[in-house]
């Protein structure tokens, strides 16, 4: 299924564990959503379609990154495979793995920018938004990124997307924020810091304490939403950015991104 010069997926899972015996079994990135729950974790290896080649299992506090080493020693000595192309999302291949991939003679990877990469390169002008009014995608260099290929792309459908979870989660956290309100001001909660307590609830659980502005005081608090905040985000919706290495003789712009959208493969066999 594999061979030189060709493509491999590679990406991690988890599984929660019921028991204490498992010597694998660890407390971890938990994506089954059991907090408190010991895990395994597990990463496959699949051809371009999707076909599961190898499947390496680690403790469950072992983070992404640091399972993609043992990958390519394996791909290249144990399959003797000298020469791939290593497709992995961004939490997989980061900025430390791919400088060690550089140390490697024959192996190219493709993978994208985290969102704060992305802001960067969009506030420094290197990614104009407006081009996206002519096309979903094109090619841009950076001096932070010597010798490799980024293409700027953006999924209409995901900003939508994107844009009403965002808009829900915000409408969830004012909402519950002024149920909070009501009991400081009926004097059910009290103190500058049960008061704290109680609104940091709610702002963790919807994950928007980054959009909310609070003053809170030991007679009560107010907040307000930051517009500016709220626009800068909503600016990156449904943007992405793929990194490569491989040339652009090798590869054109639109096969980079429909390279790595092959890693949805790798999330079909996990499933």
């Amino acid at each position: 299924h594999l061979h030189t010069g060709g493509f491999v997926l590679y990406d991690l899972s988890s599984s929660y564990f019921e028991g204490t015996t498992c010597p694998l079994a660890a407390l971890g990135y938990n994506r089954d959503g059991k907090r408190g729950k010991l895990q395994v974790n597990y990463g496959l290896l699949t051809d371009p379609r999707g076909r599961p080649v190898a499947v390496s299992v680690f403790e469950g506090n072992t983070g992404d990154p640091k399972t993609l080493m043992p990958q390519v020693e394996k791909l290249q000595k144990t399959f003797a495979i000298e020469q791939l192309v290593l497709v992995g999302d961004r939490g997989m291949i980061s900025q430390k793995q791919i400088n060690e991939l550089k140390q490697r003679e024959g192996i190219d990877w493709i993978t994208a920018l985290r969102t704060g990469a992305i802001r960067k390169l969009v506030d420094g002008g290197h990614i104009q938004l407006g081009l996206f009014d002519e096309r979903h995608l094109f090619e841009v260099t950076h001096p932070d990124f010597p010798g490799e290929r980024l293409v700027a792309c953006r999924n209409p459908q995901l900003a939508l997307l994107r844009a009403h979870k965002r808009q829900s989660l915000l409408h969830a956290t004012s909402r519950e924020l002024e149920k909070v309100r009501g009991m400081t001001s009926r004097g059910t909660i009290k103190g500058k810091d049960a008061i704290g307590v109680r609104v940091g609830k709610v702002v963790d659980k919807y994950k928007m304490s980054k959009h909310v502005v609070l003053d809170i005081r030991d007679d009560g608090f107010d907040f307000h939403l930051d517009d500016d905040k709220i626009s800068a985000e909503a600016a990156l919706d449904g943007l992405y950015v793929i990194r490569t290495s491989v040339p652009a003789q090798r590869l054109a712009t639109d096969d980079v991104v429909r390279s790595y959208k092959m890693l949805s493969q790798v999330e079909r066999a996990f499933r």
